[in-house]
């Protein structure tokens, strides 16, 4: 049974700082989203705002007004922003206090450690609520250097990696997953930040806030755990940041953990500035694409869409651009869902193909 749980993105649901929540939003396994808090959208359906289809996730000004319209106070508060800045400022602490007050154990996805915060372990103490730090690496003692033994595995991985950071690269990866499944595929999905494991993944690890002699073998050890237990048919690992990206290095991490048989690239058509780096431009799909391949040797096979600031006709039009431009399958997977992503896996994957034709005999 999933966990109710209020998430908090006061001004940035829909927004890039409010991924966290956005992807809480659209799927959890692990939490049932009873609303979302956040003053500047009060009263809206949060699936409505930020796709446009009703999902009946309620958006509510505040933690009060949510429990007294829910007639009941969720199990769980969860921090959804994830702003460049990591660290809470005044109102924002007041705003997780009055959680603990009502009686929510509080989930964070920050870098800035509730543990680690001697007021909020005193207060969850006396509140009689817990605290989660999503991103908190495990002890030195439990983490994983390389082995290599991720050379031995032959099921087939995907990672899914972008051109700058919150552009949907775990959105388009918990999709395809989806998608693959119900061709009746089985793949597993590999997280490699905090939505991820907010959401329920079995597998993976917040990358980012590993040291760069661990980050590598964590990487390498989730696949190997999902190999070990699930026996998939074929994995997908959501990417972070972006390779080019001067700020992040997550990425070389997940390729050289990863391994990966092939990439899928996202990107943000109107983006002009990295997301939180205004001076920085952005990359060229093209140099990207050619950065990848040349670090992880490994071939783009797809280009997928997000489609921020873009109209329905725009986003047609650039898929069309794109695909005779490159001369790969390219689509946006919000708009236009995951087939054109499984035909070319097919493609690649031969075998893939054929589980899925005896899957659908099985079904016949």
């Amino acid at each position: 049974m999933k966990m109710t749980a209020l998430v908090y993105s006061e001004n940035e649901l829909g927004k890039l700082d409010g991924k966290v929540a956005n992807g809480l939003v659209r799927y959890s396994e692990k939490y049932e989203i009873k609303g979302v808090i956040d003053s500047t959208k009060n009263g809206q359906d949060a699936g409505e705002y930020l796709d446009g289809i009703k999902n009946g996730v309620p958006v509510f000004g505040s933690i009060d007004q949510a429990i007294t319209s829910l007639n009941q106070t969720p199990q769980f508060f969860i921090y959804g922003i994830a702003p460049l800045e990591p660290f809470l400022n005044v109102k924002q602490r007041n705003v997780i206090i009055s959680a603990m007050q009502s009686g929510m154990n509080i989930v964070n996805g920050l870098p800035e450690f509730f543990t680690d915060d001697d007021e909020f372990v005193q207060l969850a103490i006396q509140y009689g609520v817990t605290l989660s730090d999503i991103r908190k690496p495990p002890a030195r003692k439990d983490l994983h250097i390389f082995t290599g033994r991720i050379h031995a595995v032959k099921t087939p991985i995907i990672t899914v990696f972008g051109t700058d950071c919150a552009v949907g690269k775990r959105t388009t990866a918990v999709k395809l997953v989806e998608a693959l499944k119900g061709e009746g595929i089985e793949a597993v999905f590999i997280s490699t930040g905090q939505t991820g494991l907010l959401q329920g993944s079995k597998y993976g690890i917040a990358v980012d806030v590993l040291s760069s002699g661990f980050s590598t073998g964590e990487v390498e050890n989730a696949i190997l755990n999902a190999v070990e237990h699930e026996n998939p048919d074929i994995i997908i690992v959501e990417g972070q940041g972006a390779l080019s990206h001067p700020a992040f290095t997550s990425s070389t991490a997940i390729i050289r953990g990863a391994i990966p048989k092939a990439v899928i690239v996202q990107h943000p058509p109107k983006r002009v500035n990295h997301c939180d780096y205004p001076s920085i431009p952005m990359p060229t799909l093209a140099s990207e694409i050619h950065l990848i391949e040349t670090f992880s040797n490994a071939k783009v096979i797809a280009i997928t869409i997000n489609h921020e600031d873009m109209t329905d006709q725009e986003v047609d039009q650039t898929v069309l651009n794109y695909e005779e431009e490159y001369h790969l399958p390219t689509t946006d997977v919000l708009k236009h869902g995951c087939g054109k992503l499984i035909k070319k896996i097919y493609e690649i994957f031969p075998e893939l193909a054929k589980r899925n034709q005896a899957a659908c005999l099985v079904q016949k």
